[in-house]
């Protein structure tokens, strides 16, 4: 019997979502598709790129992946923010857009992601639960929308247990601060300096909030006071919060039981939680290093950064390590190794 023999093209093998985020997490400087294919036997850049083009990491994965390192509490906090994956130097890429970046204090080309952390002020220890990616263009929600929805997720789906909301200036909206008083849960947020304000119980017009006259008793305690738009007997208390003489925040909650500006002083410094993650992740993830065009593509490098950042973040609490020496510690054999015998021998004159 003849038996033939054909000759098959070796099948290439498939890159997988864990093999793309164990590049993130090990990668230190370099978080491009090249880097990734030169340092591996396996995959091509072509492979690569078509794992990233056919896969849909979501927000909904992200929680599935850390719902389980979440210890919640009655006086826990989730913190809304944004921030801006810099592409300033970027052509034709999708989903990037002009806004304004508190990083660099102007407007860059960047890609927009509304994020959500969940705090515990008890342990000191906050976790990623969700985010968003600001794409108005393809979804039609502005960075507003998605609080919106992230909030409503959080007490209806995850139903998370927290005490109140926190976030910036930008996000002190009408609708925004009643939504969260239907929730029966208390906020606290800052004000612009020209946010209409009243004090005087109607007697006076309204005036920016930095121009009110404040005593010394409502310099420790606060006062009652109106923000215009809302209706005529919507009322919150507001606190004047120095942080420096260069800087004093104005800060709004419908928290009447807050008779303490030190106190809310210490509430707002949580809200820096989610300011530590968005830099932690562009410096330790890699989440600004994606150099591809498509959105798709994006959309999965930067969920698979937040979910690198949510390993990192487990390994450093289980070590008792920051996060910084988790990740520059994969350097620590390297420079044994090169100590003992280095590849490049350092010589004199």
């Amino acid at each position: 019997m003849r038996v033939c023999l054909s000759l098959m093209k070796t099948k290439e093998p498939t890159v997988t979502r864990l093999d793309y985020c164990q590049y993130l997490l090990s990668s230190q400087i370099n978080y491009t598709l090249t880097n990734f294919a030169d340092h591996t036997d396996q995959f091509s850049h072509d492979t690569i790129n078509r794992y990233l083009a056919g896969e849909k990491i979501t927000p909904h994965l992200v929680w599935e992946n850390v719902k389980g390192q979440v210890q919640q509490s009655p006086s826990g906090y989730i913190v809304f923010d944004d921030t801006i994956v810099d592409k300033n130097f970027s052509f034709k890429m999708d989903l990037v857009r002009r806004q304004w970046s508190g990083d660099a204090h102007g407007v860059i080309k960047g890609v927009g992601v509304v994020t959500c952390v969940y705090v515990n002020p008890d342990l000191d220890q906050f976790w990623i639960i969700d985010y968003r990616l600001y794409d108005p263009a393809g979804d039609g929600k502005t960075k507003l929308d998605h609080v919106h929805d992230m909030l409503e997720n959080v007490v209806y789906h995850k139903q998370l247990s927290f005490l109140g909301v926190l976030m910036d200036t930008w996000y002190a909206t009408k609708d925004i601060l009643l939504y969260i008083e239907a929730l029966k849960k208390v906020y606290y947020c800052p004000l612009k300096d020209n946010r209409q304000v009243d004090d005087s119980g109607g007697v006076q017009p309204y005036q920016r909030v930095d121009g009110l006259q404040w005593s010394e008793a409502e310099k420790q305690h606060g006062k009652v006071i109106k923000l215009k738009g809302f209706l005529k007997d919507h009322k919150v208390k507001l606190f004047r919060v120095v942080l420096s003489t260069q800087r004093t925040d104005f800060i709004v909650t419908n928290d009447f039981t807050q008779d303490s500006t030190q106190a809310v002083q210490e509430v707002c410094a949580l809200r820096w939680k989610i300011e530590q993650f968005h830099r932690e992740t562009k410096q330790l993830t890699g989440l600004e290093g994606c150099q591809c065009r498509l959105a798709r593509i994006i959309r999965n490098h930067i969920g698979c950064a937040i979910l690198v950042w949510i390993r990192l973040h487990q390994v450093a609490q289980e070590t008792k390590q920051t996060i910084y020496q988790v990740k520059h510690g994969l350097l620590d054999d390297y420079l044994r190794q090169q100590l003992k015998s280095p590849a490049i021998r350092m010589s004199l004159a």
